[in-house]
């Protein structure tokens, strides 16, 4: 996906104007119209996700107008999101008893890349000679004679 439309459908999607389609995990996960652009019936307007990722976008292009790439050709090579270790803190509850009270962190990595102009193929006047073998040359050699 182009860096833009990426950044623009982050920030749809803070606005409520386009959904994400939740395809997998998406047990409990309310319907909604705007999924049907996605092909699924099931979506949600992750605020702080969007938030997090848009963010990280604004930094990576910030990163690559500094290495001198084109902004406007960027395109978005690869992005994943691991596990991170949990944190633990503890909460405390009613008759003395105390629940942990973990937070679930993740790693994103992205990877962008610019996208490269398409070049269409030159028209060849002469068509390319194909390449003939010492033997298949040595036979048509040794024809050429025979029937001489």
């Amino acid at each position: 996906m182009p860096l833009r439309r990426a950044i623009r459908f982050l920030k749809n999607v803070l606005e409520k104007k386009e959904c994400v389609p939740f395809r997998r995990y998406n047990g409990g996960v309310g319907r909604c119209a705007q999924a049907k652009q996605w092909s699924v019936t099931q979506g949600r307007w992750p605020k702080k996700s969007a938030e997090f990722l848009l963010q990280l976008l604004r930094n990576a292009e910030s990163n690559a107008d500094n290495k001198g790439l084109d902004a406007d050709r960027l395109v978005i090579d690869h992005i994943q999101v691991n596990r991170a270790p949990k944190m633990r803190r503890r909460t405390y509850r009613a008759h003395g008893r105390i629940n942990p009270y973990m937070s679930s962190p993740c790693h994103i990595e992205v990877i962008l890349g610019e996208k490269e102009d398409v070049v269409s193929k030159p028209t060849e006047e002469e068509p390319v000679k194909k390449k003939v073998s010492k033997k298949k040359l040595n036979r048509q050699k040794a024809q050429n004679r025979s029937t001489e």
